[in-house]
């Protein structure tokens, strides 16, 4: 694994879960990191469904954050978004994956490497683990993700499928 890592909230956990390709994950980042409370968000639904999907993944690792207190500095943001970016901050992360924008604000701010569900499927395009974003954009809507449709259309354009 590289010396900095990839932290992921838990839409983006959910979204290639429920996609079946939590191994895309895996062949681009080499290992992810969640902080503890995106790990119970995760699993609040489907539990053992997605316990055992975890459990086949290990490339994704929970992590218990070093300075739990860091947290509350992220005012209105849910535990597990700020638990991501004080997990973040806490082990210089090269990326961080978040979709909500509260959360992808408080990232910006701070200065993080930012992106999200729908970038990391146009870095798996890139890389040529997947052959058309706009199929796996269709199955994640399928799934019940919403995607603002003026981001899907700058997602479909920069990925030449317009």
């Amino acid at each position: 694994m590289p010396d900095r890592p990839v932290v992921l909230n838990n839409t983006p956990l959910v979204a290639f879960w429920a996609l079946g390709r939590l191994d895309i994950l895996r062949d681009l980042f080499q290992e992810v990191l969640i902080p503890q409370a995106v790990e119970n968000e995760f699993l609040a639904t489907d539990g053992s469904a997605r316990q055992q999907a975890l459990a086949n993944a290990p490339w994704v690792r929970s992590i218990a954050l070093s300075y739990p207190r860091r947290a509350r500095a992220y005012a209105g943001l849910d535990r597990g978004e700020a638990e991501v970016l004080a997990l973040a901050e806490e082990r210089d992360a090269r990326l961080v994956v978040m979709d909500e924008r509260k959360g992808r604000r408080y990232a910006e701010r701070m200065g993080l490497p930012l992106t999200g569900t729908l970038g990391v499927l146009l870095l798996a395009k890139e890389a040529g683990l997947v052959e058309r974003v706009s199929e796996w954009i269709s199955k994640l809507q399928e799934a019940g993700l919403f995607l603002a449709p003026d981001l899907v259309r700058k997602i479909l354009e920069i990925a030449g499928e317009s």
